[in-house]
């Protein structure tokens, strides 16, 4: 079975091939920040294929908000990049939780958790957390919990 990082090689290798600049470009940055997580500290040592998909999810995460950044200042060209790259990245990364699946567990994890009010917020999250670890983007979810102990 090969790692994520080896798959990120290999589909790297594959876009210089075919001069694909666009993935070549995103999955060399994607690396690069692998990398740095693994040389980050006192040794260096091998990422998780955990470790790297949070890492990836992180890069895609940046090119979300300066996607939405260039956008408020204008630069549409800038913004489609950016997004282009983030697609990119979308590919690597679990599918995502629908709006429905995730009102789902939250209110599951409500029911559990016998919350009400917003002061419950943060037991709420306790559990919805584990359950939505890399399948939903924790603004996502922090909004949908939110939704849920308001009424």
């Amino acid at each position: 079975m090969t790692t994520l990082k080896a798959q990120l090689q290999e589909d790297l290798t594959a876009a210089i091939k075919t001069r694909d600049e666009l993935r070549s470009s995103t999955i060399r940055l994607t690396l690069a920040a692998v990398t740095a997580q693994e040389v980050a500290g006192t040794t260096k040592r091998e990422l998780s294929d955990a470790e790297v998909l949070n890492v990836i999810a992180k890069e895609a995460k940046k090119r979300r908000e300066a996607a939405e950044a260039f956008d408020g200042a204008g630069r549409a060209e800038s913004a489609a990049q950016e997004r282009a790259e983030g697609e990119v990245l979308a590919g690597y990364l679990p599918k995502q939780l629908s709006d429905e699946e995730l009102a789902e567990i939250v209110a599951a994890a409500v029911a559990e958790s016998g919350a009400s009010g917003p002061q419950a917020m943060g037991a709420v999250m306790k559990l919805v957390k584990p359950k939505v670890e890399g399948l939903a983007d924790g603004g996502r979810v922090a909004a949908a919990v939110k939704a849920a102990l308001a009424g």
